[in-house]
């Protein structure tokens, strides 16, 4: 497993379309999940300890963040070839089990992933309501175990500044995660 850590945010980038298929049947593109305040774009998957470490706490600012207009989608990228745990059928479980309040889709092509320069998991992406990138950043100081109870919540209010004033904050610590699964050439 490598750890990555994501890239300084590209203030104003604009975020690439994409239709990719849900684990509740539905076909999403970028502008279906878009909240009236911004939309957090976010690379996760099934295995990853890091994104393990936050599940829960990431259902409930996700859940919080709806409450400011703030919405999210999250995208598995992952080759399930050789991480099983990363099908389909078990995101579907994972998205039950978790109760996740945001699609949950697939990109089988990685294209989605390429297009974004997402480099792990987790990566968010959090937009203002003109699609503009705002937020690069991790979602607390997790990292393979769960942070304590208390920390800040780096994400959560990042993502509620820019419900705010549709701008992120200036200061921003990379997320930290398990390198994207790529298909072999």
């Amino acid at each position: 497993m490598v750890s990555l850590t994501t890239p300084v945010c590209d203030f104003g980038w604009k975020a690439p379309d994409f239709s990719l298929p849900g684990v509740d049947g539905k076909v999403w593109t970028l502008k279906d999940p878009m909240g009236p305040n911004g939309l957090l774009v976010m690379f996760i998957c099934n295995h990853c300890p890091y994104v393990k470490a936050i599940r829960p706490r990431l259902v409930r600012d996700l859940a919080e963040l709806k409450q400011h207009g703030i919405h999210a989608i999250a995208i598995m990228s992952n080759d399930p070839t050789d991480y099983t745990e990363d099908s389909f059928d078990n995101m579907k479980k994972v998205a039950a089990e978790f109760g996740f309040p945001f699609p949950y889709v697939i990109d089988e092509t990685q294209a989605v992933a390429k297009a974004y320069g997402a480099v792990c998991t987790p990566d968010f992406f959090g937009f203002n309501r003109k699609f503009e990138l705002q937020y690069r950043g991790r979602f607390d100081e997790s990292r393979k175990e769960t942070a304590p109870e208390g920390v800040r919540r780096d994400l959560y209010v990042a993502m509620k500044h820019i419900a705010q004033t549709q701008r992120g904050p200036a200061e921003q610590i990379p997320s930290m995660g398990c390198s994207i699964k790529w298909k072999d050439a």
